[in-house]
């Protein structure tokens, strides 16, 4: 039986992800704020989730995800209608709401809870400030893969840095981080923002990291040019011309997937 893709992240996850690298020692985890809201939240969730769960469906997604979690074998259709189940009738969050929400999802096992605090941050990080960010790096940094990382660059920290742009600075601090994780949320993390990229800041990531060997690095540095590529292909296509020899073939192969080869028109 063919495995079940468990969420959509903004890029597909690649056909054959090598293993995790081994991780840095987690930094101690933010404190959980009290949250009545979190409270109900999480009695709904771990009552519907858990009642809709499929243990062959979830070994399935295990492998799929190369063992990064354990599952409960939702999919995700039926898990997004359970999610507004779960939330039906409930307020709007406070930014501590979500911190607890989100810590709270992300200390169960089960990558079903994380898929959901990550989407229920995605809906509501507007209502978070500058002060989320080590949350929202504690979460990039918990049993770490692509299928949640990927979202909390583009749509949280991406969002968190939109809105207050000194946050860059932190993002300048992210792209040296020893975890690979973190170095990719740095990468990414401008990959919505179209005409307001910091395309120097971008470049000079996609070149600090050029050298690395890891898979996920290289692939987000051909990603992040990719997506940029459709805002500003001329810049792009003079980027990778100028600095293609430092860039890895992946790296150069994605940015330049939907641009075609420097100095010829795209396709």
């Amino acid at each position: 039986m063919t495995a079940t893709k468990p969420a959509a992240a903004p890029e597909p996850g690649p056909t054959s992800e090598p293993a995790a690298a081994t991780k840095p020692a987690a930094a101690t985890a933010p404190d959980v704020p009290r949250s009545a809201l979190a409270d109900t939240v999480l009695d709904r969730l771990t009552t519907v989730y858990p009642a809709a769960g499929n243990p062959f469906r979830a070994q399935e997604m295990v492998a799929y995800m190369k063992g990064a979690a354990p599952f409960l074998g939702v999919r995700t259709p039926e898990r997004r209608a359970l999610s507004r189940t779960v939330l039906e009738g409930l307020p709007r969050p406070a930014e501590a709401d979500c911190t607890a929400v989100a810590l709270r999802c992300f200390a169960l096992p089960e990558r079903e809870y994380h898929y959901f605090a990550v989407d229920y941050l995605r809906r509501h990080v507007k209502r978070c400030s500058s002060g989320f960010l080590p949350v929202a790096r504690h979460l990039v940094t918990t049993d770490s893969w692509w299928d949640t990382v990927d979202h909390l660059a583009a749509h949280v920290v991406g969002g968190l840095v939109a809105a207050d742009p000194a946050l860059a600075a932190r993002m300048d601090e992210w792209i040296e981080d020893e975890d690979l994780w973190v170095a990719r949320t740095a990468i990414l993390h401008q990959l919505r923002f179209k005409e307001s990229t910091d395309a120097d800041r971008l470049f000079a990531y996609c070149l600090r990291r050029a050298a690395d060997t890891d898979f996920f690095l290289r692939k987000a540095i051909g990603w992040s040019l990719r997506e940029y590529g459709k805002t500003a292909p001329a810049e792009v296509r003079a980027f990778v011309a100028a600095h293609g020899g430092a860039l890895s073939p992946l790296s150069v192969r994605e940015a330049l997937k939907h641009l075609g080869e420097p100095g010829t028109m795209g396709t």
